[in-house]
């Protein structure tokens, strides 16, 4: 009996939560016996997870030469285009193959694939970590109608797929409040962690990133962009300093995806630099970019806590990861964190108060 194959479609195969999930995804798949493919627009090998770029995963990046953005703008409609045009790449290649036919196509981030997948008879699964619509500002005229043909197009797309998943409840309900007449039946798969990435021997001291000084430590794990309001941690960074003995001798380490090509991941990283150089305390504040799996095993198995700053995010695989590490975590109490996160026990859930946060941070180190 032949192997079953899967396809995944993917938009930018980054290193951001939603590449996280459909990588292990795939893996697992793989392990089971699955042949897995994956196609995209975009793979940086600098800025992407090992699985993708040392052969453990087969990866197929095409259009790549294709303009990601139009004078700036116009981001959403490019990547339709991309997107489209790999699939129908996909479909080439498998459609009329005897020999490498799918069984099944995952689909993530964007909807717009599923109808070009079922007029070739392709079963679809599609993942959906939020809806895109909530993802778009419409404070304008000029937004909102640029904004109207592709929210109902997103809505006729995710209708379109024979099993629609989600990352948790938080997002199912805003799902069914963004699409209240969708003919949508969710169901929530919460997101893997890969625990043999946390399995590795952690001889590497990320202490020597700043000045290999063993310092007790809270650490931040986010991508650089403005949603993740990473200045929480630095605000209630500060205030729990205040309340220290000067003698006490704890940082704080902000580590974050970042690419070069985003302009608001500089833009942002700026930003946190000059808000801890306005609170006084970039002498403790260090930050870090795209760090390694390594790395990021060394950070998780040596910090104090973990602060994990997002207002509604949608699932959150960070906060299971530092549970995983024996970690606790102090995270706002709202989204997909008040799923994962038993206060009290696990961590903390606390408003996105900066005094809040420092109280807490005081209970972890007491």
């Amino acid at each position: 009996m032949a192997q079953p194959t899967v396809a995944f479609l993917h938009p930018d195969l980054g290193i951001g939560g939603a590449e996280r999930l459909v990588v292990d995804a795939a893996v697992g798949l793989q392990q089971r016996g699955y042949n897995v493919l994956f196609y995209t627009s975009h793979c940086d090998p600098s800025h992407a997870f090992e699985e993708t770029q040392d052969g453990t995963l087969e990866v197929d990046v095409s259009f790549d030469w294709l303009p990601r953005r139009l004078l700036g703008r116009f981001w959403l409609l490019c990547t339709i285009v991309r997107m489209l045009l790999v699939t129908l790449r996909l479909v080439w290649r498998h459609a009329w193959s005897k020999e490498r036919v799918l069984d099944a196509v995952v689909v993530d981030q964007l909807a717009v694939p599923i109808p070009v997948l079922h007029l070739f008879g392709i079963k679809v699964l599609f993942y959906g970590h939020f809806p895109d619509k909530l993802l778009a500002p419409h404070d304008t005229i000029a937004q909102s109608l640029y904004r109207l043909p592709l929210d109902w197009l997103e809505q006729f797309c995710t209708e379109r797929a024979e099993v629609v998943v989600v990352n948790s409840n938080f997002t199912a309900r805003v799902f069914r409040e963004v699409f209240p007449g969708a003919d949508l039946e969710l169901r929530v798969l919460y997101p893997p962690v890969n625990t043999a990435a946390f399995e590795l021997d952690a001889d590497l001291s990320p202490c020597e990133y700043w000045d290999g000084a063993a310092r007790k430590f809270f650490l931040s794990i986010n991508r650089y962009e403005r949603k993740k309001n990473v200045e929480l941690a630095i605000d209630a960074f500060k205030k729990f300093l205040e309340s220290c003995d000067p003698s006490e001798d704890v940082h704080l380490v902000i580590a974050g995806g970042y690419d070069d090509l985003v302009l608001e991941n500089k833009q942002y990283k700026q930003e946190l630099m000059g808000a801890a150089e306005a609170a006084g305390v970039s002498g403790r504040v260090h930050f870090l970019c795209s760090v390694s799996r390594e790395l990021k095993h060394a950070l998780l198995l040596r910090c104090e806590a973990v602060l994990y700053t997002p207002s509604n995010e949608h699932f959150g695989i960070v906060p299971v990861e530092c549970m995983y590490m024996r970690k606790p975590v102090v995270a706002v109490s709202s989204g997909g964190p008040t799923e994962s996160i038993v206060d009290g026990e696990t961590g903390f859930l606390r408003e996105a108060d900066a005094d809040q946060w420092a109280e807490a941070m005081r209970q972890l180190l007491e």
